[in-house]
């Protein structure tokens, strides 16, 4: 059994004849070679890494698109729902409104009789004020242009001293809220006299020549 002697390092073989100076070349480049592998490795690892990268950074860009589609379409949904409520409610206080009308115009046929008096007249004035602070609104009135889209004409005649057709008395008020009509203006209407705008026309040429047949005529040339 051999034994090592303490202290022995190994040296790379040299061939005989050789300097010391060979010896530590080839020392030196046996060492370059073996840390060759270990940067091959590294460069193969860091395109690995960016490759993941790469992935990581897709999948977040298409979640966070996908995120903002989600919020976009609550968004629609939210909105959407609110409308719906708005539209169900003014639905409702117009149906509730429209109950009401005839007991509103009892009222006002008590009024105009005299009859709206002690507890009967707080009652009515109450009633009222809740419906206006609903959002209804009358409307109608005697001397104003007919309107058909806002009054309906429950009777008709002609007089001779309107230029167009005129309502001339207010059988029951119209009622609205905001823009929408939920009963128009039940009115009688006055038109023009047939043939009286012709008569006007004819009567006012007639005075225009008798004020030229009074100045003279017109003046000569």
């Amino acid at each position: 059994m051999t034994e090592e002697t303490p202290g022995f390092e190994e040296k790379p073989d040299v061939p005989s004849g050789a300097t010391p100076e060979d010896a530590e070349s080839k020392a030196a480049s046996s060492s370059s070679g073996e840390g060759a592998a270990p940067a091959g490795d590294a460069s193969a690892q860091n395109a690995g890494l960016v490759a993941q990268l790469d992935q990581v950074r897709t999948a977040l860009g298409e979640r966070t698109a996908d995120l903002q589609r989600l919020q976009a379409e609550y968004q629609n949904y939210r909105r959407r729902v609110e409308r719906d409520r708005v539209a169900v409610r003014e639905i409702a206080i117009a149906n509730l409104l429209t109950e009401l009308l005839p007991v509103l115009d009892d009222i006002g046929r008590a009024r105009e009789h005299g009859e709206l008096v002690g507890g009967f007249k707080s009652v009515a004035e109450s009633l009222e004020t809740v419906a206006a602070k609903m959002g209804l609104q009358q409307f109608g009135k005697e001397g104003e242009p007919f309107d058909p889209t806002i009054h309906e004409a429950l009777m008709h005649s002609y007089a001779p001293d309107v230029t167009e057709t005129m309502c001339v008395a207010i059988l029951q008020p119209g009622y609205r809220i905001g823009e929408r009509t939920i009963r128009p203006a039940r009115v009688a209407v006055a038109e023009p006299q047939p043939g009286a705008q012709g008569v006007k026309a004819e009567g006012a040429e007639e005075n225009a020549a008798a004020d030229d047949k009074e100045s003279g005529g017109p003046d000569e040339g």
